[in-house]
């Protein structure tokens, strides 16, 4: 399994700013799926403590209909480091030989208004969400869900059948 985490060269605006991405070797007759990993869940104290004039920027456009709430949530959803560190341990300990790669970075600041956070996005016939919290043997203190759109993986195996 490759492990790929991108530190920052500077010091962030908050701790909450890691972002973090494993792809599952096989999973729903798919190959290689991509899982964009975030936080579900969080004290609106929390939130409410941000300064979010300093930490959202301008716009991604002037016609955005995604609510002010929501792109405060991209952040919500982010990990600190401490929390990166522990999921990537958790994830290589549990799921590792299944996992092709587990990859980390960091949000840009400011965080543009108008960004849709993953818990906005919704599930439908291809995109999914996997609940890792209610997973026997889940260790971590705090909920995680996973992101993914099968539709953007090939199938593990050929028309005819044959597996690739």
């Amino acid at each position: 399994m490759e492990l790929n985490i991108i530190s920052p060269e500077k010091e962030l605006p908050v701790p909450r700013a890691h972002a973090l991405t494993m792809v599952i070797k096989s999973f729903k007759g798919r190959r290689n799926v991509e899982v964009h990993l975030y936080r579900a869940g969080w004290q609106a104290k929390e939130m409410e403590a941000q300064d979010w004039g300093a930490l959202l920027g301008d716009p991604i456009s002037q016609d955005t209909e995604i609510p002010l709430e929501n792109s405060k949530k991209v952040l919500m959803e982010a990990f600190t480091a401490e929390e990166r560190d522990q999921l990537v341990a958790y994830l290589k300990h549990r799921y590792g030989e299944k996992l092709e790669s587990i990859s980390g970075c960091y949000l840009d600041f400011p965080i543009p208004k108008g960004l849709a956070a993953l818990s906005d996005v919704p599930e439908g016939k291809s995109v999914g969400r996997l609940r890792l919290e209610t997973v026997p043997q889940f260790t971590l203190p705090f909920p995680v869900h996973g992101l993914y759109d099968l539709s953007q993986h090939e199938p593990l195996m050929e028309a005819n059948g044959r597996e690739t």
